[in-house]
């Protein structure tokens, strides 16, 4: 039977939440496939560019030097794709005098194999809370909170219910759950007009909490970028990509990229340790220098490859792409960081 089929005959006995809908699907789709690039299903900024990585890696480094240069930090990456992040990462932070010690925090094995080629120094668990917590933690998540089931609450004529998948013959069809889900809505949204969405995510919190916890404990910086918001806020933002486009979210369950937009409030909080930002990626990236990195490369580029730098600055940067649409949080023990000024 396939995934589809059992997915189909498990809805049909008893609806399930969207939240672990999400979970079972995503689990099937990242564990089958690399999604990523012209081949696959989306693009991150790390392959459009390796100055996006470059810059990161140099933030890093630099919250690293301003951390005492501790020997035993650690260099995590949450959902690290092909590797090619840490890749320009590691080629940036040098330039520093660190050589971090790197650990992947990677479910799928299709996944796992291609950053293993790239990097077979490093260490991988299935989660944070997996990789020992053993000295200061640098930490960066670039397009990985957005992945992660979302329960979504909607507010109905009769009360608040959370939203379910059900069947309606062989399609899959959201339907709204018995339960009163009124506890589970943040206060300043209680009030919501009919109709209205919320949208929590109990495994995004909950990440921000430990990583929180180990900046407490042992100090470190943790950097994550992803398209959201800073909320409370109502709204629906599921969305599915399959080949680069948008699919219906329960046509192509297991086969499609789901994803949500991030609250960054609500990781802040989670945290609980000083958040700064957050801020757009575009500003971000040129608060960090990517004008003069760009001019640099393309000292020793044909015109064809300076086009091609000039045009993944645009895509990166420009309010119209990526620059305003991901956003960019820091969660730091305390003080600044360079990019939020």
């Amino acid at each position: 039977m396939s995934f589809a089929e059992q997915l189909r005959a498990d809805l049909a006995a008893a609806p399930m939440t969207l939240a672990a809908l999400m979970t079972r699907a995503s689990a099937h789709y990242y564990a089958t496939r690399d999604p990523l690039g012209a081949a696959g299903d989306f693009t991150t900024a790390s392959e459009i560019s390796q100055m996006f990585g470059e810059l990161t890696g140099a933030w890093l480094a630099d919250r690293w030097r301003a951390a005492g240069a501790p020997a035993g930090a650690r260099l995590v990456e949450l959902g690290p794709g092909r590797g090619t992040l840490m890749s320009d990462i590691r080629r940036a932070a040098p330039a520093a005098g660190w050589q971090p010690r790197v650990a992947f925090v990677e479910t799928s094995p299709v996944l796992r194999a291609a950053q293993a080629a790239a990097h077979p120094d490093a260490t991988w668990f299935d989660a944070l809370e997996a990789v020992p917590d053993d000295g200061p933690l640098f930490l960066v998540a670039n397009e990985f909170f957005d992945a992660l089931p979302v329960r979504q609450l909607v507010r109905t004529p009769t009360g608040w219910r959370e939203r379910m998948v059900a069947t309606a013959g062989e399609r899959l069809v959201f339907a709204a759950g018995s339960i009163d889900a009124a506890p589970l809505v943040p206060p300043p949204l209680a009030a919501a007009p009919v109709g209205s969405t919320v949208e929590l995510c109990p495994a995004g919190t909950a990440i921000a909490a430990e990583i929180g916890a180990r900046l407490r404990a042992h100090g470190g910086a943790a950097l994550i970028v992803d398209y959201g918001y800073a909320g409370p806020a109502t709204g629906d933002t599921l969305q599915a990509v399959r080949g680069h486009a948008y699919v219906d979210p329960l046509d192509q369950s297991g086969e499609a990229d789901l994803t949500c937009h991030v609250d960054f409030a609500a990781l802040a909080a989670a945290a609980g340790v000083r958040a700064l930002g957050p801020v757009g990626q575009g500003a971000f990236l040129r608060a960090l220098g990517i004008a003069a990195r760009a001019e640099r490369l393309k000292s020793r580029a044909t015109a064809a490859q300076a086009a091609a730098i000039d045009a993944a600055v645009a895509r990166l940067t420009d309010g119209e792409a990526m620059g305003e649409l991901f956003r960019v949080m820091a969660l730091v023990p305390g003080g600044d960081a360079p990019g939020f000024e």
